[in-house]
C-alpha cells in the first residue's frame, strides 16, 4: 500500500496530536526551543484547518505518520513582509502549515511538496528562525527566502515562496 495522503478527519485527532507532539520532541532536540510552545497546535487549530478542507494526514500502510495544513490564500500574516519581497504578490497561492511527523519516518516533507504541488504552483511557508530542519527541507526543495513575516502574536518567521510553472 505504502505512503498516501488523505484529508484528516476529526475521527484522527487523537493520532494526529501524537505526531505533532513526536514533532515537537524533534524541534527540542535540534534546538528549537520556542516554536509551537504552550499547547500549539491545539485540537481546536488541527479541527479548524480540516473545517477548510485543509487539514492532511500522511500515512503509512494506513498509520497517521504525519500531518500538515494546505490552506488557500489569501494568509493575513503574509499581507505585510519585511526586508525583502514575494516572488509574485498577484497570484493566487496556497499556504502550507503545521507540518509534523514522527522522527523515524523519513521523506515526509517530499511527499507533502509532491503532494501540494500537485494541487497548486504557486505556494508559500514560512518557519521559526531556530527551526533548522524546515529551513533546510524548505531550501533543498528549491523555495527562495523572501524575508520576514509577523504572526498575529508578533512572533517573527521566515518566508519562502516557490513558484512551479
Amino acid at each position: 500500500m505504502g505512503r498516501t495522503i488523505r484529508e484528516a478527519r476529526l475521527a484522527d485527532v487523537a493520532e494526529i496530536m501524537k505526531v505533532v507532539e513526536a514533532a515537537k520532541g524533534i524541534m527540542r532536540l535540534s534546538g528549537n526551543m520556542h516554536q509551537w510552545e504552550e499547547g500549539y497546535p491545539s485540537e481546536a487549530v488541527i479541527a479548524a484547518d480540516m473545517e477548510k478542507n485543509g487539514g492532511f494526514t500522511v500515512e503509512d500502510n494506513g498509520r497517521i505518520v504525519g500531518y500538515f495544513a494546505f490552506l488557500p490564500s489569501p494568509e493575513p500574516t503574509y499581507n505585510n513582509i519585511y526586508e525583502g519581497k514575494w516572488l509574485d504578490d498577484e497570484q493566487p497561492y496556497h499556504v502550507v502549515h503545521r507540518i509534523a511527523s514522527y522522527p523515524e519516518v523519513h521523506g515526509i516533507f517530499s511527499d507533502i511538496m509532491d503532494f501540494c504541488f500537485s494541487h497548486e504552483p504557486n505556494i508559500r511557508i514560512d518557519t521559526h528562525r531556530d527551526n533548522k530542519i524546515m529551513q533546510h527541507n524548505i531550501l533543498k526543495h528549491s523555495f527562495s527566502y523572501c524575508g520576514i513575516i509577523y504572526l498575529l502574536s508578533g512572533d517573527e518567521r521566515l518566508a519562502y515562496q516557490k513558484i512551479r510553472e
